[in-house]
């Protein structure tokens, strides 16, 4: 059977507080990532994977994601090497352009999205690396910037982009991919041959965010998910009946994570859709480890 590893989002939409008994509840049940999420207005990523990591144990915890436009990359390497010496070998760090309209509405919106997310990868990544960094670049100016405390083990830094021109330079500069929610095999292969032309080597990784719901009454399930597909479905420039989700009964939603894992992904990220996330949960994973092995 293909080795995948199996997350869960902490929505945005969920209120802070409650990370930390999440946490716990989903590091129980057996998950293997918790990913936290950083938009415009709701919650703050670096915080909120702290909180995360420091209520849990085991679990890998992802950021996804911080806008480069937001953050010095200087300001966001330390505080990212701070969780790494605390928590190492526990965190991944997604970064990506953030979206356009939100970083105009505070003032931050770059003259290239490339350059800056290409720049404040490729600094952020030396950093934590423990190197002195100096960059003239066309978004981004550093003049020989070093960390004190640099990680012990380097956390990976994964880039959350779209478009093809992102995919190519996340290929070229960053450890792995995160693909955002509603796409499904068809699109991994094609993420896949793009990362490639931009260069990435055999282990750089595909995580992907998945809208999920779990339910055996097929007309409920469609109902619940249809606001949040119809709505990325125009985010995504696609019919809404062609956004990819995990759902159905505990074992068609199984069957999903197994389709995007023979597609390419490493890491599947539940973000779950209805009632009580936490049983839904437990549900794909009773029925994810039941399923056969080949």
């Amino acid at each position: 059977m293909t080795n995948v590893r199996i997350g869960v989002m902490y929505d945005r939409d969920w209120a802070p507080e409650g990370l930390p008994e999440f946490a716990r509840r989903a590091e129980s049940l057996g998950v293997d990532d918790l990913w936290v999420v950083e938009d415009l207005g709701w919650n703050g990523g670096v915080t909120a994977a702290a909180v995360a990591l420091g209520a849990t144990r085991r679990l890998r915890v992802g950021i996804g994601i911080t806008p480069a436009p937001l953050r010095s990359p200087v300001l966001l390497a330390m505080e990212l090497a701070t969780l790494a010496r605390v928590f190492p070998g526990r965190l991944v760090a997604g970064i990506g352009h953030g979206v356009r309209e939100w970083m105009a509405q505070v003032g931050v919106a770059p003259r290239s999205p490339l350059a800056l997310l290409e720049e404040t990868i490729t600094s952020v990544r030396a950093l934590l690396r423990g190197e002195r960094v100096a960059l003239a670049g066309r978004e981004v100016q550093l003049d020989g910037v070093e960390l004190v405390h640099a990680p012990t083990e380097v956390p990976p830094v994964v880039a959350g982009v779209v478009r093809p021109r992102s995919l190519e330079l996340s290929g070229r500069v960053a450890d792995g991919t995160l693909i955002a929610e509603g796409h499904g095999p068809r699109d991994l292969e094609h993420t896949r041959e793009l990362v490639a032309k931009g260069g990435a080597t055999a282990d750089h990784t595909l995580t992907v965010f998945a809208f999920a719901c779990v339910g055996d009454d097929p007309g409920e399930v469609a109902r619940t998910l249809h606001p949040r597909t119809e709505g990325h479905g125009a985010w995504l420039g696609r019919p809404q009946e062609e956004v990819f989700t995990v759902s159905g009964d505990a074992a068609g939603a199984s069957g999903a994570v197994r389709a995007l894992a023979d597609a390419g992904a490493d890491t599947v990220v539940l973000r779950f859709v209805g009632d009580d996330p936490l049983r839904q949960l437990e549900a794909v994973l009773e029925a994810w480890r039941a399923a056969p092995t080949t």
